[in-house]
């Protein structure tokens, strides 16, 4: 299998932005696909925010910042993607508009080209069927923040060529990240065990056993995690988290992952975590 030189990265949203600067940075040519160019210059105004404060920080040199940028490629025509060696797609958890995508970057890139699909809900078997030779499909998901998140799950369709999963093992590695090689179940295997803990987390304040604040400082310090999981609800997306545990129920009808009452009570509110600026910590509900 050949060497992976073009990336082609299928949207510039917050995930996109983290892969295609993880992979810049390695020193590959990426191509990004957006569906506007308003939408193609906001990503690249979040990779060059995030990569000048990691300037500031005294994390990235500028020098090193601007040969991230300059490696980067933004376009809104799927043929400008012919060429490439690997697509990692990063659009919206929808299957329909990722197949759809899908189906026509496969014609764009030809047949020897990877296409990996970084959802962390769907199924990553049906999804394969979207593009001609589902064999050289797979999972790549990473982790959010990509730059700091060490982590990558490749995930192996049932079509999935062992080759296949050795070279994206070797993509992984070549980015400074581990790869763990999981197979395709609903939630892979981090969110197979996270999303059952959070939603027993949301019953267990739901049902006032402690402040958030307390659930958080206990979890922290009793079992030694970097943030609570009210704090990391609140990070990922209360809206999100919703998704995916929904997603898994559906595939599952396994009721440790069925979102929370509350939980989908203060999605309808709006209240969405940082991103909104209400959640059970950015505004703890208990003190309303």
């Amino acid at each position: 299998m050949s060497e992976i030189h073009h990336v082609a990265v299928l949207g510039f949203g917050t995930m996109g932005a983290g892969i295609v600067q993880v992979t810049a940075q390695s020193g590959r040519t990426v191509t990004v696909l957006e569906t506007s160019q308003e939408r193609a210059d906001a990503g690249l105004g979040h990779l060059r925010s995030f990569l000048d404060e990691g300037v500031r920080r005294g994390k990235v040199t500028v020098d090193g910042r601007d040969e991230v940028l300059a490696r980067v490629r933004p376009v809104t025509d799927v043929a400008a993607l012919s060429g490439a060696d690997l697509v990692i797609e990063a659009v919206t958890e929808r299957p329909d508009v990722k197949k759809d995508l899908l189906s026509r970057v496969a014609a764009a890139v030809g047949e020897e080209a990877l296409i990996v699909t970084n959802t962390s809900a769907l199924s990553v078997t049906d999804l394969a069927n979207a593009v001609p030779r589902p064999d050289r499909f797979a999972g790549l998901h990473f982790f959010n923040p990509a730059p700091l998140m060490k982590v990558v799950e490749v995930v192996r369709a049932l079509q999935t060529a062992p080759e296949v999963v050795d070279a994206l093992v070797a993509f992984t590695e070549s980015l400074g990240k581990d790869a763990v090689v999981v197979k395709d179940r609903p939630g892979f295997l981090v969110n197979h065990l996270l999303i059952p803990y959070l939603n027993d987390v949301i019953a267990e304040y739901d049902a006032e056993l402690a402040t958030a604040e307390d659930i958080d400082t206990a979890m922290r310090l009793g079992l030694g995690y970097k943030l609570g999981p009210l704090e990391l609800l609140d990070m990922i997306g209360l809206d999100v988290h919703e998704h995916a545990s929904a997603s898994a129920y559906e595939a599952t009808f396994d009721p440790r992952f069925a979102p929370p009452p509350l939980l989908r009570q203060m999605v309808a509110a709006g209240y969405l975590g940082a991103k909104s600026g209400k959640g059970f910590r950015t505004q703890d509900r208990s003190a309303q």
